[in-house]
């Protein structure tokens, strides 16, 4: 499931089934994305295991923004991740 947009950003946040908090992540990201005008992506590691990889993702939830992680295995607030994703903007 990917949004586009036209900075070319993305705010990936990885998944795994019976993850307890990959909802709540979830829907955070996607409400910050649409927020601050970025493409948003799911990726399932356990379907995808390779693209988590890339990532160094393991454990879930994880979020990206474009080639960086910023959380890995982590349940922050919005304000942390609005903090992190404007720290790492191109």
């Amino acid at each position: 499931m990917t949004k586009k947009n036209a900075n070319n950003n993305v705010l990936t946040v990885f998944t795994m089934p019976n993850c307890p908090n990959c909802p709540k992540v979830k829907e955070k990201c996607e409400e910050i994305s649409k927020e601050l005008g970025l493409e948003f992506k799911i990726v399932n590691i356990k379907e995808d295991p390779l693209e988590g990889l890339m990532y160094q993702v393991m454990e879930t939830p994880s979020i990206a923004l474009n080639d960086e992680t910023l959380f890995f295995a982590e349940n922050p607030s919005r304000a942390e991740i609005k903090k992190a994703i404007k720290m790492n903007l191109k």
